[in-house]
C-alpha cells in the first residue's frame, strides 16, 4: 500500500458526521450536503456505525458510505468505524473491496467494535479471517485499513496488522502519544469535536449533553484511556470538568478552533477529522463552510 499516495489524497483535514445525524437526515438532503462538503475542499468524509446490540439505530455502513461516494466527485470516504459485530469478515472485506474497486483511491476502511473478555484476540481472529477472505474475494483490490485504537496494545496491533489508526474523541496529547506508539509510518487520523460558539456555557453545555448531563462515563476503554491521559475520576464524574470538556471539544471563533485542529497536526496526526456539533446535517456543514477558508487553502 502506497501510504504517501493516500496522504496526498487526504490532505490535512476531513469531516466526521455522527450516525444519528445521518439517520435523521433524508437521503436527498444527504446528497446535497455531501456534495457541498466535497466543494469546500475537505479531503475526506467519514461516519460511524453502532454495534449490532445497540439500542440506537443507524444506517448500514457500506450503504451509507456508498451514498457518500456517489454524491461526491473527489473526496475520500472512510468508515469510522464499520463495526465488526455487524458483519462477518468475508462481508466486511467484500463490502470494502467493492467500494474501493468502484471508486479507486477514494475509500478507507476503519474497523472497530470488538468487545467481551478478550477484545484483542477477537480482533486478531477477525483480521485473520478478513485476510483469508481477501485471498479469495477481489484479491487484486487494495484499500487502506485503519483501526479504532486508543491504548498501547491496540496501537501495537494496528502497527502490525493495519495501515494506521483512527482514534475517536481524544485530545491533542493523545495524538502525540499515538504517534509514538504507532511509529512514523502508519496513518494517524484522529477525530475532533468542534463547535463555533464563543460562549463557554453554551459550548460546554452542548458537549455535556452529548455525554449525558450528570451521567458518569462508564468504566470502559474510553474512561480508562482518559485516565491514562491524566484525567482524574473527578474530571470524568457527572457533567465532567471544564478541563475535560475543553480538551475534547474545540470551541470558540474560527481562528481558535482552527488553531486547535492544527495542534493535532503538530502533534503527529496525518489527517484530522472535524466533527461539528450541530442540530442537523445542514447546520453542521454551515460550520464546516465557515472553517474551510482557514483549513483547506
Amino acid at each position: 500500500m502506497d501510504l504517501a499516495r493516500v496522504r496526498g489524497r487526504l490532505g490535512a483535514f476531513g469531516v466526521w458526521i455522527a450516525p444519528m445525524t445521518l439517520l435523521a437526515t433524508p437521503m436527498p438532503v444527504q446528497r446535497t450536503q455531501f456534495a457541498r462538503i466535497d466543494s469546500l475542499g475537505y479531503g475526506s468524509l467519514w461516519s460511524g456505525e453502532p454495534p449490532a446490540d445497540s439500542p440506537i439505530g443507524g444506517r448500514e455502513a457500506f450503504s451509507e458510505h456508498g451514498l457518500m461516494l456517489a454524491a461526491t466527485e473527489r473526496i475520500v470516504v472512510g468508515t469510522g468505524v464499520a463495526n465488526i459485530s455487524r458483519r462477518d469478515p468475508d462481508a466486511m472485506h467484500s463490502g470494502a473491496a467493492t467500494l474501493a474497486e468502484a471508486y479507486p483511491d477514494r475509500f478507507i476502511l476503519g474497523l472497530g467494535g470488538q468487545s467481551g473478555d478478550r477484545p484483542l484476540a477477537q480482533l486478531g481472529e477477525y483480521l485473520d479471517a478478513m485476510d483469508a477472505a481477501a485471498e479469495r474475494i477481489l484479491p487484486d483490490v487494495e484499500y487502506p485499513r485503519v483501526l479504532a485504537a486508543l491504548g498501547p496494545k491496540m496501537h501495537d496491533v494496528a502497527a502490525r496488522r493495519a495501515h494506521g489508526v483512527h482514534p475517536f474523541m481524544q485530545t491533542v496529547e493523545h495524538t502525540a502519544t499515538a504517534r509514538k506508539l504507532l511509529g512514523p509510518d502508519g496513518l494517524l487520523i484522529p477525530h475532533q469535536f468542534v463547535m463555533l460558539h464563543e460562549d463557554p456555557e453554551t459550548a460546554r453545555g452542548t458537549i455535556r449533553s452529548v455525554f449525558g448531563h450528570g451521567r458518569n462515563l462508564p468504566n470502559d476503554y474510553y474512561s480508562n484511556n482518559f485516565r491514562r491521559s491524566g484525567f482524574t475520576d473527578e474530571d470524568l464524574r457527572g457533567d465532567r470538568s471544564d478541563r475535560f470538556v475543553d480538551a475534547v471539544l474545540a470551541w470558540g471563533d474560527q481562528n481558535t478552533v482552527a488553531n486547535r485542529l492544527r495542534e493535532h497536526l503538530y502533534a503527529g496526526a496525518d489527517h484530522v477529522l472535524l466533527h461539528p456539533i450541530a442540530n442537523d446535517l445542514t447546520a453542521a456543514v454551515d460550520q464546516l463552510e465557515l472553517l474551510a477558508p482557514l483549513l483547506t487553502v
